[in-house]
C-alpha cells in the first residue's frame, strides 16, 4: 500500500486550486466542477494534493467540521519542502495567505515557516531535515 494523496475539504474548489498555484507554485492535475461540486488535485511529488467542495462531500454521506480562517487552526498541516524558505514564504503571503510564523531554524537543523491559506488550513514551508 502506499500513500496516494491528501483530500482536503473546502467552500471553493476553483478558488483553492488557483491560490496554490499562484501562492505555491503548483501545476494543476485534474479539475472537475458541476454546479456546486468540485474535486481538483495538484502535482506535488509522489503524494497527489486534493481539494474537494463541501457539497461533493456532504454528497458522499462524510460529515465534516468546516476549517475556520480565525482561531486555532485544525489539527492537520500541509507540508512542503524547498531549498529557499524565506522567498517562499514571502511568495505565499504576497498571494494571499496569512502568515503565521517565519522563517526560523529548529535545533533538529530543519529552518521552518507556517502559513495558513485562504480556508485557514495551516501550510508548512520548510527545508529537508537535516539531523
Amino acid at each position: 500500500m502506499k500513500f496516494g494523496y491528501m483530500l482536503f475539504y473546502v467552500r471553493d474548489v476553483e478558488e483553492t486550486l488557483e491560490f496554490f498555484e499562484t501562492a505555491f507554485g503548483l501545476e494543476r492535475k485534474f479539475l472537475s466542477v458541476e454546479g456546486d461540486k468540485g474535486y481538483c488535485e495538484l502535482n506535488t511529488g509522489t503524494t497527489v494534493l486534493g481539494f474537494v467542495s463541501y457539497s461533493q462531500a456532504k454528497s458522499a454521506g462524510i460529515n465534516f467540521i468546516e476549517p475556520q480562517s480565525e482561531g486555532p487552526a485544525q489539527a492537520v498541516e500541509i507540508g512542503f519542502v524547498t531549498d529557499d524558505i524565506a522567498t517562499a514564504y514571502e511568495k505565499a503571503v504576497k498571494n494571499g495567505a496569512t502568515p503565521v510564523a517565519p522563517p526560523a531554524e529548529k535545533p533538529w537543523g530543519q529552518t521552518v515557516s507556517y502559513v495558513r491559506d485562504i480556508n485557514g488550513f495551516l501550510v508548512e514551508i520548510c527545508s529537508e531535515v537535516t539531523k
